[in-house]
């Protein structure tokens, strides 16, 4: 009995150490961004706490830079991100999944290979491809977003999740569904989809964490301040010569209220859909 209570408390000592690990960056965070101007947030030995609380800096910040505009850039960017992902990685994952075909398993770890391939390593031709296709911080509403999207509208991980999904709804189910009449875009559509509901809510809260807080490519494509998303406008805080350290730190914390409250909304559905895309081999 002691022996298990003494290795269940050594188990949890590890996890809460660990836990804390990750959580005191953004603690920190919160810390550098209720100081006032008058505490120095690089003193040594460091204060956590600040002597005076102060929400100025999360005002101030709101002042500095047009943060409503950023924020609908980046909604803009993550719902379209987000619902190609669902689409063409659940199209995709069909085919591989439910029908047979020559070079299917071929297929598939080939597209399963592209998750070893950084983005950055193939950032370049991508670059060069919206160049060619004039989406490159072009003005319009259209247009000026398509550059951000399109490069992320699908991904192996998400054909990967979504295959193992399919992988675990009965055939018969199918068949019964032929025998009825319904094409297999009406299967795919009427009957897959609403049975892999929960995999589908796993895959669009990384997808959205991802779009959300994607700033290489945004700072490489965009020029324009009008079509600035969130993590691009808040770097802009940041000068050649000084930077606002109080108001970086505010608006990161604003800027990551969007997906704390993505991911509690969708909260229900990401054990279950981790645990129904991962059953299946």
């Amino acid at each position: 009995m002691m022996r298990r209570f003494f290795k269940g408390l050594s188990i949890h000592s590890v996890l809460i150490f660990i836990c804390i690990l990750s959580i005191f960056p953004f603690l920190w965070l919160i810390s550098t961004a209720l100081k006032g101007v008058n505490e120095n947030i690089f003193q040594y030995p460091p204060q956590f706490i600040p002597s005076h609380i102060t929400f100025e800096n999360f005002s101030g910040v709101w002042k500095q830079i047009p943060f409503l505009l950023y924020f609908f850039n980046s909604f803009v960017v993550a719902f379209f991100t987000v619902v190609l992902n669902l689409i063409f990685s659940s199209l995709a994952a069909y085919p591989l999944a439910r029908m047979e075909f020559k070079g299917k398993n071929f297929v598939f770890y080939l597209v399963l290979s592209t998750i070893m391939v950084p983005f950055q390593a193939i950032m370049l031709p991508v670059y060069l491809i919206i160049l060619k296709l004039n989406l490159v911080d072009t003005a319009g509403f259209i247009p000026g977003y398509l550059g951000l999207i399109l490069p992320f509208a699908v991904n192996a991980f998400g054909i990967f999740l979504m295959r193992q999904a399919f992988l675990g709804i009965p055939k018969e189910l199918e068949e019964a569904a032929f025998v009825d009449g319904c094409s297999v875009f009406k299967i795919w559509l009427k009957i897959l989809l609403p049975m892999v509901t929960p995999t589908l809510a796993v895959l669009a809260i990384f997808t959205f964490i991802g779009s959300w807080g994607e700033f290489l490519w945004p700072s490489i494509v965009l020029t324009q301040k009008s079509l600035y998303t969130l993590p691009v406008g808040v770097n802009d805080l940041q000068g050649m010569f000084s930077a606002n350290w109080r108001y970086i730190a505010a608006g990161s914390i604003i800027s990551i209220i969007p997906i704390v409250i993505f991911f509690v909304s969708m909260q229900k559905y990401f054990v279950s859909g981790q645990n129904e895309g991962a059953v299946k081999g």
